[in-house]
């Protein structure tokens, strides 16, 4: 591997993690589009469409929120 790779790996994973919001808060800043491959822009429409089909598949916020508090705290 290079020196940046193994240098990475090195981090405690809150620094990885801390790097990583770097990386998408540079993203996020970019004018240009992020590329997506086709696979990815091809998902994202059977699951749109699988919604706008059956509103039912999908959770409310507080839904979401409640599965992301349980799977912190058990």
């Amino acid at each position: 591997m290079d020196i940046y790779t193994d240098s990475i790996r090195d981090l405690a994973p809150a620094e990885k993690l801390r790097l990583v919001e770097q990386i998408w808060d540079d993203l996020a800043a970019e004018d240009a589009p992020i590329p997506l491959p086709d696979w990815a822009v091809t998902e994202a429409a059977r699951r749109r469409d699988e919604m706008l089909a059956d509103p039912e598949l999908g959770s409310t916020h507080d839904e979401v929120w409640k599965r992301i508090n349980e799977s912190r705290h058990g």
